[in-house]
């Protein structure tokens, strides 16, 4: 896999099934601690497939969120952007690169909850019309990671 085009599968409309904590930062297990929810991606390469873009709605959340990625040939690598409808604020970028088994893996410092975190967002088991995305947050310098939300993504026929 090409990492300077490896967003170039992402394009179309995609049904979403969202997966996330109802806690983000509780590492414990169990059913009660998560929810699912759909959602519809509608995404768009550019810059002859260096640059990335997607807009996420929730309509049973009521909120929607932006992405918006880079490639940077200097350094190989990708700078994901993530803004949310309810705030209107460009969250600090992930950034990483897809290894040769076409799996993407994207670090970050951010905040939660007035906490400061490292971000992790992995791409994986990506498809012609599949894909799978996840988040996990670190508080503790990356020793840890609690995952803390899953999107199985699947491509809407044109």
């Amino acid at each position: 896999m090409d990492n300077s085009t490896a967003f170039g599968f992402f394009t179309g409309t995609y049904d979403v099934v969202n997966r996330w904590r109802t806690d983000f930062l509780d590492p414990a297990e169990g059913a009660d601690r998560w929810e699912e929810f759909p959602g519809v991606t509608r995404a768009s390469v550019h810059f002859d497939g260096r640059a990335s873009f997607d807009e996420i709605t929730f309509p049973t959340k009521g909120f929607a969120g932006l992405t918006l990625r880079l490639y940077d040939p200097e350094v190989d690598a990708w700078s994901l952007y993530w803004a949310s409808k309810r705030t209107g604020i460009l969250f600090p970028p992930v950034t990483g690169r897809f290894g040769p088994d076409g799996t993407g893996v994207f670090h970050g410092d951010d905040e939660h909850d007035g906490r400061k975190i490292r971000a992790r967002f992995i791409w994986s088991e990506i498809t012609e019309n599949s894909a799978h995305w996840e988040q996990a947050f670190s508080l503790d310098g990356e020793q840890t990671w609690i995952t803390n939300w899953h999107m199985h993504m699947t491509r809407r026929p044109a």
